[in-house]
């Protein structure tokens, strides 16, 4: 890995790249949600153990709003319920993970802008606690940044994935700084956060949504990166890359799916078609991954794919 990288490569170089790969991914499925008043759920986040119990949290929206909240759901009867009992969220687009022994659980909050009359903002927000029921808000990220993700480094300390949006990112690059522990978040050291340069073509953008602790050290970032095409529709593809905590290096990005890999579904609007939304990665070995994924904005799916961090 290194940090002198290539001009870097747009979706569409990416794109037929994955392509010409061949054919890999396999098993695309719907995961079948109840109990939610025939609201969408998308934009999911990959399962994890709580209290004896799979636990997979979803974003539930109606079709026609963005105002959406973060329900955990358990599997009966091979539908996925809400959890009794289980906190629910106010916030979007979930994501976890295992940080000094807490659970660490977070999202995006939208809230008036505090200039703007009748704009929105919006940033990260954290929760800690042993497990879903003692869940503790505790930090909130810079106004106006999604997709901070965190990870438990092998020292023992907290690397941290950003996305800075306007001058210092554009329409949204990733920088990382390490921390020592979680109460050693803050907002300036997010804000401060060096970029990793060279990641995403001009008018393109990205961000992490999910951290692999791998051998020798090493981060897999399981991430997405987007484009417009000249009509102005969105396109989503799930990323991944390898980083070093040590040296702050990096690998190049490589697709590991794109929508047409997933079943037909609807779209919440026209112009989301294409979108693929990177929830999580369940690595279930022989080479393999399960990718859970937002699909178009309105649908949640899985897809059994190569494990973009076999082998590394």
């Amino acid at each position: 890995m290194s940090q002198l990288q290539p001009a870097p490569a747009p979706c569409a170089e990416l794109l037929r790249e994955y392509r010409a790969a061949g054919p890999a991914a396999r098993e695309p499925r719907r995961i079948p949600f109840a109990g939610v008043g025939g609201k969408d759920v998308y934009n999911i986040a990959a399962p994890f153990e709580d209290e004896g119990r799979t636990v997979l949290p979803g974003r539930v929206e109606s079709r026609d709003s963005e105002h959406s909240d973060i329900v955990f759901f358990a599997e009966s009867d091979g539908a996925w319920l809400p959890i009794e009992g289980a906190p629910v969220l106010r916030l979007q687009d979930p994501f976890h993970s295992r940080i000094g022994g807490e659970l660490v659980v977070g999202g995006v909050e939208v809230f008036p802008h505090p200039e703007r009359a009748g704009a929105l903002m919006w940033r990260t927000v954290f929760y800690r606690g042993q497990g879903l029921r003692d869940l503790r808000r505790f930090f909130e990220g810079p106004d106006g940044m999604k997709d901070i993700r965190l990870a438990e480094l092998a020292d023992g300390g907290v690397g941290v994935f950003t996305r800075p949006q306007g001058e210092k990112g554009g329409r949204g690059k990733i920088g990382y700084v390490r921390v020592g522990s979680l109460d050693g978040l803050t907002v300036r050291a997010i804000d401060e956060a060096p970029l990793l340069e060279g990641q995403f073509a001009e008018g393109e953008w990205g961000g992490a949504n999910e951290t692999h602790l791998l051998p020798g050290g090493r981060i897999g970032v399981l991430g997405h990166i987007a484009c417009f095409d000249e009509a102005g529709d969105r396109h989503y593809y799930p990323m991944a890359f390898e980083f070093d905590p040590a040296s702050e290096a990096w690998s190049g990005l490589r697709l590991i799916g794109e929508r047409r890999d997933f079943l037909p579904g609807p779209a919440k609007r026209p112009d989301l078609e294409d979108v693929v939304f990177s929830g999580g990665l369940i690595r279930v070995g022989d080479g393999r991954a399960v990718l859970y994924a937002g699909i178009s904005d309105a649908d949640a799916q899985t897809l059994d794919i190569p494990d973009p961090f076999a082998g590394r």
